[in-house]
């Protein structure tokens, strides 16, 4: 296994169930839509992600959440930094989302 990076969210309680789905639907898409500077192909392993169905006052709002795999931190950090796709999806969410945690991890490294 390579990177994981997990984002949780938390939508505008105005925040309409198509425009949360759209938001959604747009961060799966950068699997597809994120590419390598140098080789101009997807970078990003995978992404998964879904609706929080564990509900209790320990989740701290957050309504759902995803899960992306890289090769490697240096594919991650220009996910995060620099990838022309992934800023223009904070665009489009800004003012959909209304918290973010984020999380970053390698398998089994502790």
């Amino acid at each position: 296994m390579g990177v994981m990076h997990v984002v949780m969210f938390s939508f505008k309680p105005l925040a309409t169930p198509e425009e949360v789905q759209e938001v959604c639907d747009n961060l799966l898409a950068l699997k597809d839509n994120c590419v390598h500077p140098e080789t101009n192909q997807p970078y990003m392993k995978n992404i998964i992600g879904g609706v929080n169905t564990h509900m209790s006052e320990v989740q701290d709002r957050v309504t759902h959440a995803f899960v992306s795999e890289f090769d490697s931190d240096e594919d991650r950090e220009y996910y995060l930094k620099t990838d022309p796709a992934y800023a223009a999806f904070w665009d489009g969410a800004k003012g959909i989302v209304e918290r973010t945690e984020v999380v970053g991890f390698c398998p089994g490294k502790f």
